[in-house]
């Protein structure tokens, strides 16, 4: 899965914290001294499926902060390289 592969990465550390709930973020990504917040939507599911839930949708308009939806490991690969 993405999580695994992001570990794979060397340098980069990935904490879980989709257990926190209330909308916050699904992982945090550590890489060269920067935290990346990532929520995780499956991209093999429809758009419409694919949509923040309501307190997703709370907490990300209040996060003043880094922050990104992502639907793959390519995703989350471009953000924290850069690209």
């Amino acid at each position: 899965g993405i999580v695994k592969s992001l570990r794979g990465i060397p340098g980069v550390t990935v904490e879980i914290t989709s257990m926190m709930g209330k909308g916050f973020v699904d992982i945090i990504v550590g890489y060269k001294g920067v935290n990346y917040l990532i929520e995780l939507k499956d991209g093999m599911k429809p758009p419409s499926q694919r949509k923040l839930t309501p307190d997703e949708e709370i907490w990300h308009s209040k996060w003043k902060g880094q922050k990104a939806v992502c639907n793959s490991f390519e995703d989350v690969f471009k953000i924290i390289m850069g690209k």
